[in-house]
Formats: structure tokens, sequence, C-alpha cells
């Protein structure tokens, strides 16, 4: 069992230190909707996040109908250092839009179209000297450091995921879609299921971008083949994965808010973790300091 706030503190020891360096103190915002209960707990989380590593958190909860106001005036303000919307806001395409209007320069969650185009182009740096990283989202981002923690990684490769496969329950466009571009991006074959179906993420040559296409591939041959089972279904509707359909010494994590795994599933699993709520954190936390650093080098 692996705990993520355990494998976030070593990061945050690290933020504290980068960010005792820096020339002025940081401020993130954060938008909320009212009345939208997880993303109440997910603001309260950073803020407490904040506290730990010495950032300031302001949170300005907002109407759907004037979101676009707030995060226009969110990434005009200099004294803000980092835009975090707490989805959803207005839900469906306003959405969309909204992450589109968070300056991409300030969006530590790496959803803008600038930052997609970079990772599903496995463009991991802005600039040929390789000194500015691209900004990846943090959940995702958060999932694969905790891979690496469970040493699914194997930092010796090119290809850190190098024959790895894979099996993911979510293909939203904030979570699973890019998860599973980054970890096919690292080498890893994955079998990516939601409503519509099932795809495919296959790796390119060498440090190419991956390739994504149809496949027939049922959810019992993906879960009995699979080194890495991520599930973030956020409905009771979902049949939870159960240790009979997974590989023995599988490394199981489950980032929905509800329970996606039979509790007995650790008695199969090589590694299981729970939830990725202090490590989503600390990666939104860590692309604030990123993106600071590298706004200010230009």
């Amino acid at each position: 069992m692996i705990d993520p706030a355990a494998v976030a503190a070593s990061f945050r020891a690290q933020l504290r230190e980068e960010l005792a360096e820096l020339p002025e103190r940081l401020t993130l915002l954060g938008l909320l909707a009212e009345g939208h209960g997880p993303s109440a707990t997910y603001a309260e989380y950073t803020r407490k996040g904040c506290a730990e590593v010495g950032m300031d958190f302001r949170l300005e909860r907002v109407r759907p109908e004037h979101a676009e106001q707030a995060v226009r005036r969110a990434s005009a303000d200099e004294a803000v250092h980092g835009v975090l919307v707490y989805y959803p806001i207005a839900g469906g395409e306003d959405d969309d839009w909204l992450r589109e209007l968070v300056d991409p320069r300030k969006d530590l969650e790496g959803l803008h179209s600038f930052w997609a185009r970079c990772l599903y182009e496995n463009r991991r740096f802005l600039d040929a000297g390789r000194t500015r990283r691209a900004i990846l989202p943090s959940t995702p981002l958060a999932i694969l450091k905790l891979l690496e923690a469970a040493g699914v990684t194997d930092a010796a490769r090119a290809r850190p995921l190098d024959g790895v496969r894979a099996c993911v329950f979510n293909r939203s466009k904030v979570v699973g879609h890019p998860l599973a571009a980054m970890m096919a991006n690292d080498g890893a074959r994955v079998t990516s299921f939601d409503v519509d179906g099932s795809l495919a993420f296959e790796p390119g040559e060498e440090l190419d971008p991956h390739h994504t296409h149809r496949t027939t591939v049922t959810r019992a041959d993906a879960l009995a083949t699979a080194d890495v089972v991520i599930t973030g279904v956020p409905s009771r509707a979902f049949p939870c994965v159960r240790k009979d359909e997974i590989k023995a010494g599988a490394t199981c994590l489950n980032f929905s808010t509800l329970r996606n795994f039979e509790p007995d599933i650790v008695e199969r699993a090589g590694v299981f973790v729970p939830r990725v709520g202090p490590m989503t954190v600390t990666m939104a936390l860590r692309n604030t300091v990123r993106l600071y650093k590298q706004t200010r080098s230009r």
C-alpha cells in the first residue's frame, strides 16, 4: 500500500527550499463554483498545501455567468502567479472555453491547449537548449510520480515505461486521456476504456509522439495482461475491479473519489495506491513554481 501523502512529502520539502530562494512570495488563486462538494474539498487541500510549502492561497467563489470575467481578471493580475479553476464551473463546452482563457503562463494544471499540444506532440521542452520544460497536467503527472514510487518506472531507460502494459478506466480530457498519452509517450502500451468503448495508445518510434487507434480488446483481456491498472470512474454503476480479474502482482491505482476496486484487490496486487489527492496538489504547486521561474527567465 502506498500513501500518496508520504510520497508528496519529499516533493513539498524541495518546494519549500525553492520558494524560500525566490525574490517574492507566490500567490495561487482558486476559482470555485458554489455548492460543488468534491471541488470544495480539493480547494481546501490546496489551501493546506500552499500553507505547508510557503505560498499564499486566495479562493474566489464564482457564479457560472461570471466565471469568464473572473478567469480573465485572474490571468491579468500581476499579483497572482498561478490560477486553478475547480471544474466543473458551468460544465461542458463552457468549461472547455474557460480552460482556454487561463493564461498558459499561470496555468498550473497544464490544461490550456498550448500545453496540451506539447503533451500530445511529445514536446517536452519549450526551447532548443532544453532549459524550459513543458507543463504537464497535475493529476496525470501525480499518477506517473506514484508509479515511479511503486517501482514501475525504469529511470535507466530512454522511455521509462518501456515494456509496461497498462489499463486505464477513464478517458476524460482532464485526466484519463492525457494520462494514457503520457504513459504511451514514455513507452507503455495502454488500453483506455470509457463509455464509448476502448482505445489503444501505442508508443511511437524512439521519442516520437504516441499513436492511438480503436481496439476490440475487452476489459477481461486488458486486465488479465496489465502490469498497471488505473481507475478513475466517478460512478457507482462502474463494476469494481476484482482480484480475480487482474494479473498477479499488478500495480493498481485509484484516482476516483469513489472506490473502483474491490477491497480484496490487495490480496493479488503487488502495489495498491488508493488515492492520488495529495500528490495532485503537490504537482500543481510544483507547476506554479516552474511557471514562475520560466516566465521570469525569458
